[in-house]
Formats: structure tokens, C-alpha cells, sequence
């Protein structure tokens, strides 16, 4: 009887199921429909009577001085450059200043002047991708929430194009089934890799996994599944993509184990402005009685500054040994808030635990003219991100003329310290020992195969320039204006 019970509940519950489906799908080209309607009430034709191509390129904080936003202004003016009918629009949640200080910012940080005007479409809810709105599952809420935001820009602008240039995947289902638009994107970093999976499965405490979780089998399984749910939807909405760009080889593994979209996936490396650090005049060393070495990165946890001090502290302990040249270590770096002040503090004070106060300063905010300054005093260039996607700041130490010692993983490993024409262009390591026995090494060199190396890396770095980005974006992103 019970059998029959739900035998008799199962055909009404297909069919009722199957209604909704219908009434979903209605709903849904009922809304496409009306977009199209909008998007040709919203856009004009042009001096010639034809209607510009609108390109639109999705970056909430497109005023800020990252390499991403190097990107963004970087590909605008290459497609400026390249397509006449063409009209940049840019999605932004910078309310706080006027499109002509947003472009006006971008030329003074990255000296980047733009061909043509860009139309901006100011974005009012830019909070609902804020981390600090979810404090717990942050990787879905920031995705749904730009989701919400995303319908937001779409509803403001209709464009023909749509590039998502700053990770936001969850948007490019929205455009381009709702806004009928051909779609791309540029990845910087997966939201979600195959190691943030194997972290939470092998129960490693992390930065993004607390030691709360790791130590409780049960909440371990709980986020291992929450992982693994994300990391499908996520795959989900990227295979959407017409175009994928990836900013290195490390990303690219990555993003097509994930989305599985092979055919339409292709590695743009990011533009560095490897000019400014190449006029750097190239000398053999002049001091020989003090060595630095210098770390450029921002003060956050993930660049894993307490390993540069403890191998610099090693360092020293093995170097007082014999009357060596003295040695320090510059640490450079933005602080972005209060949190990254504190972090700052915390390294301060293990430099005092371990006695190495007076060999490390450090150099917050700096102007960039500072930042050549100390690059080009620097003997050994230091990174030590775990997996750093790619690493603008390894080939500015190399374009500058410092011996990069980097970490042997991601972007560095697979991508910048490699060998070019078949020399060596820098070193790389793993841990604290590793990090200490090869800047000894690298001190031990003689002047001359110091400057060999450093030739070798400044020839190699000539892959990341902006001529080598335009060329590789525009083979890219051809098939979006076909």
C-alpha cells in the first residue's frame, strides 16, 4: 500500500515538476526578450549612421593599482588600437570618483593613455562582492552576490561583447543567456583550484583553512563537500565562456580541469611594465662589503613573509661564521588596512625573537622611484608565495636586474624562472633550509656569473611585455568579433 502510495504521488509530482521547467524557461526568454528590447531603446547610432560595438569589461574596483587593472587598461586601449567601431564600457563600483579620475589614475600608475573616451556604468551594489559580508561560505556568497550585481550592470547597459577581466564567473551565465551577448573572460586565479581541494581533503592547516576545521573530522567532510558542490557550479558557469584567457600555465591547468572548455581556452600573460626596470642601468656589483636583498609584495598572509625572516635569520647564523660582507633584507610592501598593519607588527617582533632586527627594514607605500632605487642596489630579488598564479613582482626583480630567488610553485615554477635559450635565469625553493642554502649559494658566486644570470633574466622577460600581451589578447578575443 505503501508502494502504491507513492506510485500514485510520483506521476502528479513529474508532472507538476515539469510545469515549473516550462513556466521557468518562459519566464526566462520573457526576460531576454525584454533585454533586447532595452538594449535598443539604450543604445544611438553613431556619426556615420552605424551603431558602435558596445565592449564591456566587468571590474568592480577598476580604480584600484593591481596588476588586474594593468590588465583591463592594457586590453582597452589594445582594442581601441585595433577595431574602429568599437565603444569600451567599463562596469565599476568606484562611486567615490569621476570617469575622468579613474582614467586619469590609470595613466598616472601605469602610464597607460587611452586612444578613445570609455563610457563607465557606476555600479551601486559593489558591497554585495565585499568578503567582509560573509563571514562564513565566502566563496558562495561572493558569487551569488555578483550575480546580483552582474544583473545589476546588465540592466544598466546591454552590451554586444561582455568581458568579465576580474574572476567574477557567476556574471557570465547572465550575459549571455539573458543579455544574448558573446562572452569572455580574463582568469587571474581560479575562485576555486584542485589544491584548495586537496588542502581541506588532506586536512592541512592554511590561511583559508583554520585549524578548527582541520582538528574535527566532521566539519573537515562538511566543507570538503561544500568545496566540492562550489567547485561544480563553478565549472558550470565558466564553460559559458566563447573565450577564456588565462594569465599563466599554472591558472590554465587549473581552469581546464575545472571547466572543461579546451577549445576556447588560451594563455595571455599579463602586461608588466618591464620597460621601466629595463632602463635600469645593468652594472657589475660595486660593494662588496654589503649585500641586500630585497622582497616586494603586499603584507598579506598568503605571501608568507615569516619564511623570508626565519631564512634570512639562518642565513645570517651560518654567514657570522667567517667575516663575511654584511648582509640585510628590505622588505617592501603595501598595507591595505588595519589587518595589514598588524601582520607588519607581528613581523617586527619576530625579527626580534630571532635577533635579526637590525638586518631587516622595512618599506611601506613607497614611491615607485623608491622601488627602483632599492631594485637596483639589490643583489637576490626574494618571493615566497606558495602557488602564486603568476608573479608581476618576480619579473620586475628580474627586469631590474636582481638574482630572483622564488618560490617552486605556480606561476614562477611553470612560467617566469625557466630557463631562456637554454640559461639559467634565477633559482628557486621550497622551504627555510632551501631558501637559506641558495641565497649562500647565490652570495657565493663570483660578480661575473652574478651578472650573467641577471642577463639571462632581463632577455627572458621581454615574454610579459605589452607589445607580447596586445598581440596574444587580440588572437584571443577574434573569435568575439566574428
Amino acid at each position: 500500500s505503501c508502494f502504491r502510495l507513492l506510485c500514485s504521488l510520483l506521476i502528479p509530482a513529474l508532472f507538476l515538476s515539469g510545469i515549473l521547467c516550462v513556466c521557468l524557461v518562459v519566464l526566462l526568454w520573457g526576460i531576454r526578450l525584454w533585454i533586447q528590447q532595452r538594449k535598443k531603446q539604450l543604445t544611438s547610432a553613431g556619426k556615420d549612421g552605424k551603431r558602435p560595438l558596445l565592449v564591456a569589461f566587468f571590474h568592480p574596483y577598476c580604480n584600484a593599482g593591481g596588476g588586474g587593472e594593468r590588465v583591463l587598461w592594457c586590453a582597452i586601449r589594445t582594442l581601441q588600437k585595433k577595431y574602429r567601431n568599437v565603444t569600451c564600457v567599463v562596469y565599476t563600483g568606484d562611486r567615490d570618483v569621476t570617469g575622468e579620475e579613474i582614467v586619469e589614475g590609470a595613466f598616472r600608475r601605469f602610464n597607460i593613455k587611452l586612444i578613445h573616451p570609455v563610457k563607465f556604468v557606476f555600479l551601486e551594489k559593489r558591497y554585495l562582492v565585499e568578503a567582509s559580508l560573509y563571514p562564513h561560505f565566502t566563496l558562495l556568497g561572493q558569487s551569488l552576490g555578483s550575480a546580483f550585481l552582474g544583473w545589476e550592470a546588465l540592466l544598466k547597459c546591454v552590451p554586444d561583447i561582455y568581458i568579465d577581466s576580474m574572476g567574477y564567473a557567476f556574471t557570465l551565465p547572465l550575459f549571455k543567456y539573458l543579455g544574448g551577448c558573446r562572452v569572455g573572460c580574463y582568469v587571474h586565479y581560479p575562485t576555486i583550484s584542485t589544491d584548495m581541494l586537496s588542502v581541506v581533503r588532506n586536512q592541512d592547516t592554511r590561511f583559508n583553512n583554520a585549524a578548527f576545521i582541520t582538528n574535527n573530522p566532521l566539519f573537515s567532510k562538511f566543507k570538503l563537500l561544500y568545496y566540492y558542490f562550489f567547485a561544480f557550479m563553478y565549472g558550470l558557469v565558466g564553460s559559458c565562456s566563447d573565450v577564456i584567457m588565462v594569465n599563466s600555465s599554472w591558472t590554465l591547468n587549473h581552469i581546464l580541469s575545472l571547466w572543461r572548455a579546451g577549445a576556447c581556452t588560451s594563455v595571455v600573460y599579463p602586461p608588466c611594465d618591464v620597460q621601466t626596470f629595463l632602463d635600469i642601468p645593468l652594472e657589475e656589483e660595486k660593494s662588496t662589503t654589503e649585500y641586500s636583498i630585497v622582497s616586494v609584495s603586499q603584507f598579506r598572509p598568503e605571501k608568507d613573509h615569516p619564511l623570508q625572516i626565519r631564512a634570512f635569520a639562518k642565513l645570517l647564523k651560518e654567514k657570522r661564521l667567517g667575516q663575511q660582507p654584511s648582509l640585510k633584507l628590505i622588505l617592501i610592501g603595501g598595507c591595505r588596512n588595519q589587518q595589514d598593519e598588524e601582520r607588519v607588527n607581528n613581523l617586527k617582533h619576530l625579527c626580534e625573537e630571532l635577533g635579526v632586527s637590525n638586518n631587516v627594514t622595512f618599506r611601506i607605500n613607497i614611491p615607485f622611484e623608491e622601488l627602483k632605487r632599492h631594485l637596483a642596489e639589490a643583489t637576490i630579488g626574494l618571493h615566497t608565495m606558495w602557488n602564486e598564479h603568476f608573479g608581476i613582482g618576480v619579473v620586475e626583480c628580474m627586469a631590474a636586474g636582481t638574482v630572483i630567488l622564488a618560490h617552486n610553485s605556480g606561476g614562477p615554477k611553470l612560467d617566469i624562472v625557466v630557463p631562456y635559450e637554454g640559461h639559467i635565469t634565477g633559482f628557486l625553493a621550497e622551504n627555510e633550509d632551501n631558501y637559506a642554502e641558495t641565497m649562500a649559494y647565490i652570495l657565493s658566486l663570483s660578480p661575473e656569473k652574478r651578472l650573467e644570470i641577471r642577463e639571462n633574466a632581463r632577455r627572458s622577460v621581454h615574454r610579459f611585455s605589452d607589445q607580447h600581451f596586445e598581440e596574444t589578447f587580440l588572437l584571443s578575443v577574434e573569435p568575439l568579433f566574428k
